[in-house]
């Protein structure tokens, strides 16, 4: 669990790194999936210290879900909006209202109550139907946001946020799938589809103005699918009579990352004063 949220803490801070960044590159085709955004974000030296901050992150959940349910884990990287508010607060200026600073405690009652709860990971291997489904997803991510470009507004971002989460939702399963490194074990070419396009969807959802719904549909995306898939074909299981605080503990993490989810808007759009220079700062 330590691992987990240490997870959440370098996503949370390189969100806020990787919006700023993601905002001030140009803009592109409008296609949901846009690999130049992510080569102009890159020239920026904030969303590489995001994406520093996001490989330690990835190292950690790696570790976190050798040993955890993926129900708790999932929970725990969705707090990672709590953490990308207090970041905000601090770097950005942006002024959390009393019911937002509410919810990071929710958010945080909502883990120790899923800590409490859970059990070891669950003993199951996953079958080789599950991991040629989890490539199959990863696919479907692609062409999501491909789909994504050509759509209005409001339908586009929770389509990318929806996109992106489930990317993010493939690689956690993924991790759990893979024991050493098998070029014949479909869950190895559905981790790196999968997560190459939900950092795609997910910096397009940052560039493109307001994204609080694509956040939702991120935090939505990346939590409650793995979590099934964990509970129903892995194994994954709560401590002996605390099932009822396991699931109670999640939704009340979740909900309070919802609660938080303007916290994924570009800084502009959560109040933040920053100059054009400032966002558009690469040394």
């Amino acid at each position: 669990m330590i691992c987990a949220l240490g997870s959440a803490v370098c996503f949370g801070t390189a969100s806020v790194f990787q919006a700023v960044a993601a905002r001030a590159a140009e803009p592109g085709t409008g296609s949901g999936v846009d690999p130049a955004l992510l080569l102009r974000a890159l020239r920026q030296w904030r969303y590489t210290a995001g994406l520093a901050l996001d490989g330690l992150g990835f190292v950690l959940q790696i570790v976190a879900l050798r040993a955890l349910p993926i129900y708790a884990v999932g929970a725990a990287l969705a707090a990672s909006l709590a953490v990308t508010a207090v970041v905000a607060a601090r770097v950005l200026n942006v002024r959390l209202s009393s019911t937002e600073w509410a919810a990071v405690a929710v958010v945080c009652g909502g883990l120790a109550m899923l800590g409490l709860a859970s059990g070891a990971e669950g003993g199951r291997t996953g079958s080789t139907a599950l991991r040629w489904a989890l490539l199959a997803v990863a696919l479907a991510v692609l062409v999501a946001g491909t789909v994504a470009g050509r759509l209005p507004d409001k339908p586009r971002a929770l389509v990318l946020g929806l996109g992106a989460g489930c990317g993010f939702g493939v690689v956690e399963v993924s991790v759990r799938l893979i024991d050493s490194p098998d070029l014949a074990n479909p869950a190895l070419y559905a981790l790196l589809v999968a997560g190459g396009a939900a950092f795609l969807l997910l910096t397009s959802a940052f560039q493109r103005g307001s994204v609080t719904t694509a956040t939702a549909g991120m935090v939505l995306g990346e939590t409650i699918g793995p979590a099934l898939v964990g509970v129903v074909w892995l194994g994954d299981r709560t401590r002996d009579g605390l099932g009822w605080l396991a699931i109670a503990g999640f939704a009340v993490a979740v909900a309070g990352a919802l609660t938080l989810a303007r916290f994924g808007e570009p800084p502009a759009a959560v109040g933040a004063e920053l100059s054009e220079a400032e966002l558009r700062g690469t040394a």
